[in-house]
């Protein structure tokens, strides 16, 4: 933010260096300035997501796109992931907050929204490998479990390097995180693989059925 302006060069830049280098970025962050820069970097985050879901739509990957969104479609998709961003950016705020207080960090909360906006650059990610999920329940999982932890080193990163806490509980709070995500996808998983086998049982009894009425 420079003079009430948004500088979108550096809103690229600092996104790649958040990705590439995070220890670096995080090194540097601004830990002050306003709510408005963040909260415009979530909501940038929020449209590239809902863009991706609108692209699978329009390929025909809809469904897969609209059970993220309850169905939804078209603009509704882009329009429910911006105000998700923004509601996501200060839920991930407060969390940070805890987080950092366990790692006996910053617990301003200015600054903990700041590395939040930061760690959102994972979402637009997370979001292209969406339709794996649909192509291949495995594909998806393995595609997801490593945006996932990959996330988790950016959340190292934040931290320890611009919240300042204690690199060990940082770190155990991070194994833990693993643990818990790694459970809950390999449940998601059972569900889905659950799910599918019934649906495929659903659609062959159904071919079935059209071709005896045919016959008939």
């Amino acid at each position: 933010m420079n003079n009430g302006t948004f500088d979108f060069n550096l809103f690229l830049k600092e996104s790649k260096e958040t990705l590439l280098n995070p220890k670096s970025y995080f090194t540097t962050m601004k830990s002050a300035g306003g709510f408005i820069e963040p909260l415009i970097k979530a909501v940038i985050y929020g449209f590239i997501t809902g863009v991706i879901y609108l692209f699978w739509f329009i390929l025909g990957w809809g469904s897969i796109a609209g059970r993220m969104f309850g169905g939804d479609s078209g603009m509704m998709i882009i329009i429910r992931q911006i105000i998700g961003s923004g509601i996501g950016l200060f839920v991930g705020a407060v969390i940070l907050l805890v987080l950092s207080s366990v790692c006996k960090g910053n617990t301003d909360f200015e600054t903990n929204l700041r590395v939040s906006a930061s760690l959102m650059v994972v979402i637009p990610i997370s979001a292209l490998f969406t339709v794996f999920s649909g192509l291949n329940l495995y594909l998806g999982f393995g595609l997801n479990l490593i945006v996932f932890i990959y996330s988790l080193w950016l959340l190292y990163n934040g931290l320890v390097t611009a919240l300042r806490g204690k690199s060990e509980p940082a770190r155990i709070v991070c194994y833990v995180l693993t643990v818990v995500m790694i459970v809950f996808l390999l449940l998601v998983l059972r569900e889905q693989v659950k799910l599918e086998k019934t649906f495929n049982i659903f659609n062959k009894n159904a071919n079935e059925l059209l071709k005896d009425s045919k016959k008939k």
